[in-house]
């Protein structure tokens, strides 16, 4: 669960309002999502053109099914996926906080702290580090990028302005 160290607020897992795989529905464009997981899985599909797979993202609720046919989409291309996922990110996330309002209250009382996803697994979205890994409070040491976190606090902005 969510954990304040120092400045940061580090956050892992399902339980956690802040993963993607959170279950909390919202919708885009008339089509309706569990979690950001099955969002970003369903706009990956969908930016490759993968429709079979679009169509079987959607039909599961479970994360981690989501993620295993998202590794799948065919026509997929890295790089275009690299310049994409952000922005498919920032989208999915800013209509779960926004549709949501006793989440975007727990993302607004976050500011002014650094957003970090503790997954010791994760080295883009996350920072490759556990929340109680003892290298968390010095940014050098970590091992991942920390995509999510950066995106959510670029939510948090943009939900503050609105």
């Amino acid at each position: 669960m969510m954990r304040r160290i120092g400045n940061l607020t580090a956050f892992f897992g399902a339980d956690d309002v802040f993963s993607n795989w959170h279950p909390c529905r919202f919708s885009y464009h008339e089509v309706s999502f569990t979690c950001v997981e099955q969002f970003m899985m369903f706009s990956k599909a969908k930016l490759f053109n993968d429709e079979q797979s679009a169509t079987k993202i959607l039909a599961t609720d479970d994360p981690k099914t989501q993620k295993i046919i998202g590794r799948k989409v065919g026509g997929f291309n890295l790089a275009t996926w690299e310049a994409r996922r952000e922005s498919i990110v920032f989208v999915g996330c800013r209509e779960k906080f926004s549709q949501n309002p006793g989440l975007r209250s727990i993302l607004l009382a976050t500011a002014p702290t650094e957003l970090v996803e503790a997954s010791p697994y994760d080295l883009i979205w996350g920072i490759g580090l556990g929340a109680r890994d003892a290298r968390i409070s010095d940014k050098r040491k970590w091992r991942g990028r920390n995509l999510l976190g950066i995106t959510l606090m670029r939510v948090r902005e943009a939900l503050s302005q609105s």
